[in-house]
């Protein structure tokens, strides 16, 4: 029975995991202030730039990524950008 239940929850999460945004779909870039910004693919969540912003902190050796703002772009590929701040 634990076996079963251990399969089953195993598969949720494959499943889960297989419906977000791979990270190299992110355009990520640091700006001269500080700053993260994350260039957002069509089908991305505000939630997955989140992420991909968290691991851009993680290597400047910060554990958190705060969003200070959004805007739309112009190009099809990245239609939104969110910029974030680095902290601890």
């Amino acid at each position: 029975m634990n076996r079963i239940h251990i399969a089953v929850i195993a598969m949720i999460g494959l499943n889960l995991s297989a419906c977000g945004t791979p990270p190299s779909q992110f355009g990520v870039y640091r700006q001269s202030d500080g700053a993260v910004g994350v260039h957002a693919p069509k089908s991305a969540t505000e939630e997955e730039s989140h992420e991909a912003a968290v691991q851009e902190c993680k290597k400047l050796g910060k554990r958190t990524a705060i969003i200070m703002g959004s805007r739309e772009t112009v190009n099809d590929r990245f239609p939104m950008t969110y910029l974030y701040r680095c902290g601890n």
